[in-house]
C-alpha cells in the first residue's frame, strides 16, 4: 500500500499546491486557514518560488492576477469575508481569462460572523460572486486527500480554461487531520503563448477584460459564455453512493457530506433504502443525475451547514414534484449525522 502521512486539510492544499507547481502564492492572514498560509510561507521559499504576505486581500488577488498575467502558475487562500474583498480582482481575471486559483476556508457569516466552519458562501462562489456574465468551476473536498487532490486538478482545469478555478471547503475541513497520500509533483506544464514575457520579435500580447468600444464587447462575453458552457458540459463531477435501489437521496457536500454518510449507512444497516448524491464540483452543479432520481419518484434531504443555499440548486433539479427536506445548521455550528437520519426515518 502507499505510504500515507497524517495531515492537517489545510496543511494538504498547500502541499497540494505546491506538487502542483504553483510558482507564486499571495495572501493575508484570516483565521481558519492561516496554517495553510504559514505553510506556503514556510515551504514556497525552499522551493525557489514566491511567497508574498500581502497587506490586504485586496492587495493579494491583484497580485495573483499580475503574477497569472506573465505566465505562472499563481494562488492565494482567504476566508470567506477575505474572499468577499477579492470578488472585483476575481472579476477582473475571468473577464481577462486568466488562470489561477482561489481556496476559500469557509467560515461563519454575514459579516465577520465567528471562526467556526460553515457553507454559507455558495450562492457567492457558484454564481460568480462579483460583476458581470462569469463562472468559476467550484470544487469541493470532503476528505483531507481530496484537499490535496482537488487543488492540484484546480491548477489543471484553471490553465485548460484561461479562468480562475475555486476550492472552498468549510473550517472544520480544513482543521481536520487524516492520513493523506503524498502525490507526484507535476512537472509538465502547458504553454502560455498569449503571456505577457516582452513580445520577443512576435507581435506584443495585451491581457485586459476592457472594451472602449461598446459594439465589441458583447462578442466577447459570447466567448466567455461559450466557454462556461463547456465547463456545464465537460466538468460535471460527483460522488453516487447507493443510488440504484434508493427511495431516498442525501444531497450534501463538504464536512456536511460525511455526516450524511454516516446517516446513510445507519439508515442501510436499518434496511432503509438510502442513497446519496456529493457534489465534488457545485459549478457546474450535477442537475441532471438529480433530475434523473426524481423522475423514479426520490425523495430528497439535503443537508448543508447554511440557511439553504444549496437547497436551491437541488430544487432546479428535482422541480416541484418530489418531497425535499432541508437539514441545516448554520452560524458555526457542525452538522452531525442524528438530525440528517431522522429526516429519513420522517420522509419513509
Amino acid at each position: 500500500m502507499p505510504e500515507r502521512t497524517l495531515m492537517g486539510g489545510n496543511i494538504a492544499v498547500a502541499e497540494g499546491a505546491i506538487l502542483a507547481g504553483c510558482q507564486a502564492y499571495f495572501g493575508y492572514p484570516i483565521t481558519p486557514q492561516n496554517d495553510l498560509l504559514e505553510h506556503m510561507a514556510r515551504h514556497m521559499p525552499e522551493e525557489g518560488r514566491v511567497f508574498l504576505q500581502t497587506e490586504s486581500e485586496l492587495a493579494a488577488i491583484n497580485m495573483v492576477y499580475g503574477a497569472a498575467a506573465v505566465g505562472f502558475r499563481a494562488m492565494t487562500s482567504t476566508s470567506s469575508p477575505g474572499f468577499s474583498l477579492q470578488q472585483e480582482g476575481i472579476s477582473y481575471m475571468s473577464g481577462a481569462e486568466m488562470p489561477a486559483v482561489i481556496v476559500n476556508i469557509m467560515r461563519a457569516g454575514p459579516g465577520l460572523g465567528n471562526i467556526g466552519g460553515a457553507q454559507g458562501d455558495y450562492m457567492q462562489c457558484t454564481r460568480g460572486g462579483g460583476h458581470g456574465d462569469y463562472y468559476l468551476i467550484t470544487l469541493t473536498p470532503s476528505t483531507v486527500q481530496e484537499m490535496m487532490d482537488l487543488t492540484m486538478l484546480a491548477f489543471e482545469l484553471a490553465d485548460k480554461y484561461c479562468n480562475p478555478t475555486l476550492v472552498i471547503a468549510d473550517g472544520f475541513l480544513g482543521q481536520a487531520m487524516e492520513p493523506v497520500v503524498i502525490r507526484e509533483r507535476v512537472r509538465k506544464f502547458p504553454e502560455k503563448k498569449w503571456a505577457i514575457t516582452g513580445a520577443r520579435g512576435r507581435p506584443k500580447n495585451r491581457i485586459n477584460s476592457f472594451e472602449m468600444n461598446p459594439i465589441d464587447h458583447p462578442r466577447r462575453i459570447k466567448l466567455l459564455l461559450d466557454k462556461f458552457e463547456k465547463m456545464r458540459i465537460n466538468e460535471v463531477r460527483y460522488e453516487a453512493l447507493n443510488i440504484e435501489d434508493a427511495d431516498i437521496i442525501l444531497v450534501a457536500y463538504g464536512s456536511a457530506a460525511r455526516s450524511a454518510i454516516s446517516a446513510m449507512k445507519t439508515a442501510r444497516n436499518k434496511k432503509l433504502r438510502v442513497g446519496l448524491i456529493r457534489p465534488i464540483t457545485v459549478f457546474p452543479f450535477p442537475y441532471q443525475p438529480l433530475a434523473d432520481l426524481a423522475e423514479k419518484g426520490c425523495k430528497f434531504v439535503v443537508a448543508e451547514m447554511s440557511g439553504g443555499q444549496m437547497l436551491e440548486d437541488v430544487r432546479i433539479a428535482v422541480g416541484n414534484q418530489n418531497e425535499i427536506k432541508l437539514v441545516n445548521t448554520y452560524g458555526g455550528v457542525p452538522l452531525e449525522a442524528d438530525p440528517i437520519f431522522e429526516a429519513i426515518d420522517l420522509l419513509m
